[in-house]
């Protein structure tokens, strides 16, 4: 995306890993490592740059003593990091995540495949791949029942203004713990062009490979206090409605990557997974009647997760957590108006 301001927003525990590597070798990308209590002291690696527990503490964000430590949260002092200084796209990725030498998304603002609207909750990866298979976050109720690939057909051409761009990835991609169990082996994506899913059409993304437009930038916000695996979910599941309020959309491209995963216990994730299993559908139909005024991003964030909140899907530190998160975005955005 030429001419922008991209930050690459990474999370490790580990040493530098071959992703970090390549990742630091993209030019066009300043790329920060956000670590962790367990992440080595002395992480250090050329072209990135490294945010320690230590630095993260000094950097005047009010969100930070209220997130817990050991957490995939943490990720959001890097965004904050990345939105003080002028980012346009802030790109998510993990440290097993290794891009392609092509590796980019499309624009935000373009003509795209365009999926009819009020389609529900619609398995994205139909369209990408004949395997049976489906991304982490569909409903368990929909996997066999969502078998009417007829209704895919209505996608065409037309503009679109993209929120978030959810690039696919190849080897390991991002699925549940119940299809590890039951179809071991690595996945490959057919080379097709972008889909961007009209108002009233959701599907789950992630924060494996996943780029996000400064105009949403707030809805970047992992939630702190639910499962590891549900984070990014329920992340995606709220901004979905918000951004169709606001004429935005998300969109999914091409794998431009491929995982080599690392090591994790599938039935721990199966554990931390059960709240995508129970809620998808509930959130994005939760957050549709929260957010009906669709005022400014920043309050319908907080609309939405006041729902939430109600139905007992997040809790009360939650929505602590969330306000400061509200409270840093909008003194960034003043100071980054006062700067125009």
């Amino acid at each position: 995306m030429n001419g922008l301001k991209e930050y690459v927003i990474i999370t490790s525990i580990f040493s530098p890993t071959e992703a970090i590597g390549k990742f630091s070798k993209l030019s066009n990308y300043k790329v920060i490592v956000v670590g962790d209590r367990k992440t080595p002291e002395k992480w250090a690696h050329d072209n990135i740059l490294f945010l320690s527990i230590s630095k993260q503490k000094n950097m005047g964000f009010s969100i930070e003593s209220h997130m817990p430590d050991n957490h995939y949260c943490r990720k959001m002092l890097g965004y904050l990091y990345a939105i003080k200084h002028g980012a346009d796209v802030i790109i998510d990725s993990d440290d097993d995540n290794i891009p392609n030498n092509n590796w980019c998304f499309p624009s935000f603002s373009g003509e795209y495949s365009l999926l009819g609207s009020d389609l529900g909750m619609v398995n994205i990866y139909k369209l990408f791949t004949k395997k049976f298979i489906w991304p982490r976050g569909f409903p368990l109720q929909l996997i066999n029942s969502d078998n009417d690939k007829s209704r895919f057909f209505s996608e065409k051409v037309t503009p679109c203004e993209v929120g978030v761009w959810q690039a696919l990835v190849n080897g390991d991609p991002d699925v549940d713990a119940i299809f590890r169990f039951l179809y071991p082996g690595r996945t490959y994506f057919k080379n097709r062009s972008p889909v961007v899913l009209a108002k009233g059409t959701a599907c789950p993304f992630n924060s494996q490979n996943t780029a996000f437009h400064k105009s949403v930038f707030p809805l970047l916000y992992l939630p702190c206090f639910v499962n590891f695996r549900f984070t990014d979910i329920l992340r995606g599941l709220v901004a979905q409605p918000i951004m169709w309020k606001h004429g935005l959309a998300v969109g999914f491209t091409k794998a431009n990557a491929i995982q080599k995963r690392n090591e994790h216990n599938f039935l721990k994730d199966f554990e931390s997974e059960v709240p995508c299993y129970l809620h998808s559908q509930d959130v994005i139909s939760i957050v549709t009647s929260a957010i009906r005024s669709g005022k400014n991003l920043l309050q319908d964030l907080l609309s939405a997760y006041e729902a939430l909140e109600k139905e007992k899907i997040v809790n009360r530190n939650e929505l602590n957590t969330l306000y400061f998160w509200v409270t840093d975005i909008d003194k960034l955005n003043k100071s980054i108006s006062r700067k125009r």
